[in-house]
C-alpha cells in the first residue's frame, strides 16, 4: 500500500490534539499509538519514517511477525487487543504495554510469565463502561477491587485504565464513557492508587477522548487509511474501531485502535 499521505494525516492529528487539549484545559503529553493491525510491514516502516515510535497490534501472532523485523525492532509495541491466557508467554520482553487486562486470572498468568523472565509487565486495566456484551473488559463496579488486586502483583506494573466507547456518532455518549473512566481513575487516586495512564479514543472519537483527558490514543485508519480487508478495530479486546478524524465517524467493533 501507499502511505504517502501519512505525514500530512499525522500533522492533522497533532493539530487536532492540541486544539482539543486546549478546549479541555489539559497540558499533559498525549501518546499516539499507530495501530498497524491489518497492514503489512510497509505500514510499520512508514510509521517509523514519519516519527511514530509507538505501534499497536490487536493479536499477538500478527504482532510477533512485525516486532522481530528491522523496522519493528526499534519501535515501542503495545498490545491493545484481547489477550488469551495461552498467549501470555509471548508478552514479557516484547510488548512495552498491555492495554487489555480484564481479569485477575489473566494478570496472574502474565505475572508468572514475567517472573520467569525476571522482568515486569506494564499493563492497563480495560473497563467496559457501557457493559456491552460484545466487548471485553471488567465492569465499572468490579474495577476498583480488581485494580487493587492487579497492583499488588509483584511482576505486573499497573499504570492506568483503558476503555472503548460505544460504536456511535453521538459525542455525548462518547464523552460520558471517557469521563466515567477518568472519574474512576480519580476515585482510585483518592483511595491511594494512582493510575496515570488513560488509554481511550480511536480514529472515530479521539478528539472527544483528548478533551476528556486521554493520555494515550489508538489510531489506525485515520493515519493509514482504510484497510483492504474488513476493518475490525485496532485495539482492545472485543470492541472499538472506526475511521473518522477528530471525533465523528462510527467506531468499529472489536479492537482498540482503529
Amino acid at each position: 500500500m501507499n502511505f504517502a499521505a501519512l505525514p500530512e494525516r499525522l500533522a492533522h492529528v497533532r493539530a487536532e490534539i492540541a486544539r482539543r487539549q486546549a478546549a479541555g484545559g489539559w497540558t499533559h503529553p498525549v501518546t499516539i499509538v499507530a495501530v498497524t493491525k491489518g497492514f503489512g510491514l510497509d505500514a510499520v516502516a512508514a510509521a517509523r519514517a514519519a516519527g511514530l515510535t509507538d505501534l499497536g497490534e490487536n493479536r499477538v501472532q500478527e504482532a510477533l511477525q512485525k516486532i522481530d523485523t528491522p523496522a519493528g525492532r526499534g519501535a515501542t509495541w503495545h498490545l491493545i487487543g484481547h489477550l488469551q491466557r495461552n498467549k501470555a508467554k509471548h508478552v514479557p520482553g516484547r510488548f512495552a504495554l498491555v492495554h487489555s487486562l480484564d481479569s485477575l486470572a489473566l494478570a496472574a498468568e502474565l505475572d508468572k510469565r514475567a517472573a520467569a523472565q525476571g522482568v515486569r509487565v506494564r499493563a492497563l486495566l480495560q473497563v467496559n463502561v457501557a457493559e456491552e456484551a460484545q466487548k471485553a473488559g471488567c465492569s465499572p463496579a468490579e474495577a476498583p477491587e480488581l485494580a487493587k488486586q492487579l497492583a499488588a502483583l509483584p511482576h505486573l506494573a499497573l499504570e492506568g485504565l483503558m476503555t472503548i466507547a460505544p460504536f456511535t456518532d453521538d459525542r455525548a455518549v462518547q464523552r460520558r464513557t471517557f469521563r466515567a473512566v477518568r472519574s474512576l481513575r480519580d476515585a482510585l487516586k483518592e483511595e491511594g492508587l494512582w493510575l496515570a495512564t488513560l488509554s481511550m479514543g480511536m480514529s472515530a472519537d479521539y478528539g472527544t477522548a483528548v478533551e476528556e483527558g486521554a493520555t494515550v490514543i489508538r489510531l489506525g485508519t485515520v493515519l493509514f487509511g482504510p484497510r483492504v480487508t474488513a476493518p475490525e478495530e485496532e485495539a482492545g479486546g472485543g470492541g472499538g474501531g472506526g475511521g473518522g478524524g477528530g471525533g465523528g465517524g462510527t467506531s468499529g467493533a472489536s479492537g482498540e485502535g482503529t
